[in-house]
């Protein structure tokens, strides 16, 4: 893949990560009367507000601060050529990265198999794995050009 489509997709990537983090990522409606759409801020914001700070924490990290290092040094990579032996210090971080996706989609699973709720995706989760995909091939392409 040429050069000129890394900014590109890392731009994209970074769009997608900053809308799944505002907008919602799944709706939840019980008893056909109370409807949530969090996102994925809120999701932290409310586990830390109800005194859950361990896992606001741990959700933040995994959630939040991972991906957005990634792409900042994804970022530098890209455009700092002498800083491109970085990307593969990434693949640490990667690791994690389709966690949400999967919590949320198990999330899902559960209030619609558990009968309480009815439970579907939105935009923001989408967004999120569109952020995660997109950075990986990026990280890839980066990963190919310090290698060759």
């Amino acid at each position: 893949m040429p050069s000129a489509a890394v900014p590109v997709i890392l731009f994209a990537a970074t769009l997608c990560f900053g809308l799944g983090l505002v907008l919602p990522i799944a709706v939840f409606e019980t008893l056909l009367v109370f409807t949530e759409r969090p996102s994925l801020i809120e999701v932290i914001a409310g586990l830390w507000d109800e005194g859950d700070v361990a896992i606001a924490f741990l959700v933040g990290l995994f959630s939040v601060a991972f991906p957005a290092a990634k792409l900042l040094v994804l970022h530098l990579a890209a455009y700092a050529p002498e800083r491109l032996h970085w990307v593969e210090r990434v693949g640490v971080l990667s690791k994690w990265s389709m966690a949400d996706v999967l919590v949320v989609a198990l999330a899902i699973f559960a209030a619609k198999t558990s009968g309480l709720a009815e439970a579907a995706t939105q935009a923001g989760i989408w967004f999120y794995a569109g952020a995660t995909l997109l950075s990986a091939a990026a990280a890839v392409i980066l990963t190919r050009r310090a290698r060759g």
